[in-house]
């Protein structure tokens, strides 16, 4: 009865079939990774450079906010970019590879 039954290919028992999943989750985390660190880099920058012009400009700011606070500031945003951006890449590659392999007939049952 096993026999008759089609299984998918991401259901398979193998030892190569680990390690195609392993290849491919270490893949989808690098994507993940690289695109995050790009979108760190690029939200400190546009924050550094406000932030750097405010404490210049603005009476308040240059009372208010040191180089710790600005460096803060800094960080949050550079931070919060990068593991929005990563979760985001990481989840939409898993989503295009969970349906790779499929097609239409396979749903239909």
């Amino acid at each position: 009865m096993d026999k008759n039954v089609a299984q998918s290919p991401l259901e398979g028992n193998g030892l190569a079939s680990f390690d195609q999943k392993l290849a491919m989750a270490k893949r989808c985390s690098h994507e993940g990774v690289m695109a995050g660190v790009k979108a760190a880099a690029l939200a400190a920058i546009a924050t550094a450079i406000p932030t750097f012009a405010s404490v210049r400009m603005l009476p308040w700011a240059r009372a208010n906010l040191n180089p710790t606070a600005q460096a803060l500031i800094i960080s949050t945003v550079a931070g919060s970019a990068y593991f929005i951006v990563a979760d985001k890449t990481v989840l939409a590659t898993a989503r295009k590879n969970s349906f790779k392999g499929h097609t239409d007939t396979d749903a239909n049952f």
